[in-house]
């Protein structure tokens, strides 16, 4: 396992993968604003700066937890082994999300929608489900790609 090639993974697939919800809205999905949810985490008034911190710090963990598995011998750094990865990585964090009002100052203050599992209370229902899902997924790709290319 090379940490440092899983890290540049973690950021560029980050880049990308915020890039897309960014576009999301665009495209006739749901606003899923992750930077702006993590930024507003510890304050009710939004940190752009500390959100895009939290995120890309999140993409680099997430990186190197699939290059240990990678390494170990789960699976393998393919786009096939990346969408597999995002998929289930998917299912895991949505989870998490529906936790996140315990200990979100945003929330708690009422200045921030709570956003449901997987994305889902934000409106968006099964919209927002699938573009998680296919944000993941193309998170897990890119960052299988780019750190078997390093």
């Amino acid at each position: 396992m090379n940490i440092l090639n899983a890290g540049i993974a973690g950021i560029v697939a980050t880049i990308v993968f915020t890039m897309i919800l960014m576009m999301a809205p665009k495209m006739g999905m749901p606003k899923m604003d992750i930077v702006s949810l993590l930024g507003s985490m510890f304050s009710a008034k939004p940190n752009p700066v500390l959100g895009w911190m939290m995120h890309l710090m999140m993409g680099v963990i997430f990186a190197l937890i699939y290059a240990f598995l990678w390494s170990s011998g789960v699976g393998a750094a393919t786009w096939v082994g990346g969408l597999i990865f995002g998929a289930v990585h998917w299912l895991i964090v949505g989870m998490a999300m529906g936790m996140i009002p315990m200990m979100h100052v945003g929330i708690r203050s009422g200045t921030v929608q709570a956003p449901g599992l997987w994305m889902t209370g934000n409106g968006g229902g099964v919209m927002a489900f699938m573009g998680g899902l296919i944000g993941h997924m193309i998170f897990g790709a890119v960052v299988a790609l780019v750190y078997a290319a390093l």
